[in-house]
């Protein structure tokens, strides 16, 4: 039986205005903001300090943090913080890792990079550290408050929060370095972590949350690290669902690392590129993570994450179309439209799979091992190939080729649906509370 049958559009449209998708638009807002503060911020503020652009660019090494926080993820989850934990392990955990994200832009805020480049390397470090550490308490939170049925839209809300935390905290940086400087560019930013604590106080402890088995003694101790891998790994296909999730985004990965150097090499202008690429594609991807919400409540997890594969996939043909046509605004336009709309509807759709893949005693640890694993082979893939491909094969024999890529996945989530593998890999995140991720036919 069809589990969609008899829902009503807008039933797609009534979560928005719920506590736990506000909550998690909340939550979004905080964590954009310390990845703000050491991307184009930081860049920004070193060249105008007169470092070079090798320093500079080699800088983006701090991200590699956000990589590697599945290592200690494991600590949220089990850890109980004295004396603050009494307010739940969800909610002290927010406030402790904001204080250290507050703590550690500040210390990045008073260390001059023309004095020290490498205490301003290790600040970077810090505030990476820090905010992925933030990063996992939030998104803990954020799948053990939504319900079943919210964790499409909540991923949507939570997206946009991103958004607004990175776009605005980086914009205030730049208006208030402009009149007051640096350091105090850096220390008005601290403003963006109360959200995320603002919601954990007001939404409480989520009532989702599955604490882990008390432990006492080493052993049990190191059953805490390992216990949520173990977990995961003796599901049935896991490590199928390992393999979609560390290939499904290839391709387009590869294909959006290179779109600047593809409008450069057409010649576009930066107007033309601040205008098409920035602003529109900039209001299609919230288009997109709107309508991701409404597709994810109406057609099921399973048929929406297909066609947001699918769409991923195609979005690379425009590329192809784009570097074939040459200089065209409208191209430009209707392929930076139609890959930003596709990208927010897919994240959406595919960041609530995620999340309903995660075991309530574990979604910390067990998000961010899914999260990292979904990023770190088109990291690698694209940072090591994708410079090297567009000169053996030119632009578009490129995105023709990460249009290929994406069949791979595309074709193992089919499969992974018709054989009843995604249903029995499901954790208790989709299932317990109202609603399930599993709701709907095979694809």
């Amino acid at each position: 039986m069809n589990g969609t049958l008899g829902k009503r559009w807008s039933d797609g449209f009534r979560p928005y205005a719920e506590k736990a998708p506000l909550g998690a638009l909340a939550l979004g807002i905080s964590s954009g903001f310390p990845y703000a503060m050491i991307g184009a911020t930081l860049t920004t503020r070193l060249a105008a300090s007169g470092i070079d652009k090798k320093t500079v660019t080699a800088f983006s090494l701090a991200f590699l943090v956000y990589n590697l926080k599945f290592l200690w993820a494991w600590v949220v989850d089990g850890v109980r913080l004295p004396i603050i934990g009494r307010l739940g392990q969800r909610v002290s955990w927010l406030i402790v890792t904001a204080a250290l994200v507050v703590a550690a832009v500040v210390n990045l805020a008073l260390i001059d990079p023309a004095a020290s480049i490498a205490s301003t390397a290790t600040a970077a470090i810090l505030v990476g550290a820090a905010g992925a550490t933030f990063d996992v308490v939030i998104d803990a939170f954020r799948i053990e408050t939504l319900e079943p049925r919210q964790l499409g839209v909540g991923s949507g809300m939570s997206q946009y929060g991103w958004r607004i935390g990175s776009a605005g905290s980086g914009a205030l940086a730049l208006v208030v370095a402009e009149r007051a400087g640096w350091n105090a560019a850096y220390l008005a930013c601290v403003v963006f972590a109360l959200p995320a604590v603002l919601a954990g106080l007001a939404l409480g402890e989520p009532e989702r949350r599955r604490p882990p088995i008390e432990r006492r003694g080493l052993a049990e101790g190191f059953r805490a690290i390992w216990g949520p891998f173990v977990q995961f790994f003796s599901r049935e296909g896991a490590f199928i669902v390992l393999a979609f999730i560390l290939i499904f985004k290839v391709g387009d990965t590869l294909a959006n690392l290179t779109l600047r150097l593809l409008f450069d090499d057409l010649g576009f202008t930066g107007d033309e590129i601040a205008f098409y690429d920035v602003g529109i594609g900039f209001i299609a991807y919230l288009v997109g993570i709107f309508i991701g919400g409404i597709l994810y409540a109406r057609m099921g997890m399973k048929r929406s994450v297909l066609l947001s594969l699918v769409l991923m996939g195609v979005s690379n043909l425009s590329f192809a179309a784009l570097a074939a046509a040459g200089h065209s605004n409208f191209g430009m336009a209707a392929a930076i439209g139609f890959e930003n709309a596709s990208s927010g509807f897919g994240g959406v759709v595919v960041i609530a799979y995620f999340s309903a893949l995660c075991d309530l005693r574990f979604t910390a640890a067990q998000f961010a091992l899914i999260s990292a694993a979904a990023s770190i082979v088109g990291r690698i893939v694209t940072g090591t190939t994708a410079g090297a491909l567009i000169e053996a094969f030119g632009y578009v024999d490129f995105y023709l080729l990460t249009t290929a890529l994406a069949v791979p996945g595309i074709v193992l989530f089919w499969w992974m649906s018709r054989s009843g593998m995604i249903d029995r890999s499901i954790g208790s995140a989709g299932v317990e509370g109202e609603g399930d991720a599993r709701a709907g036919d095979p694809v």
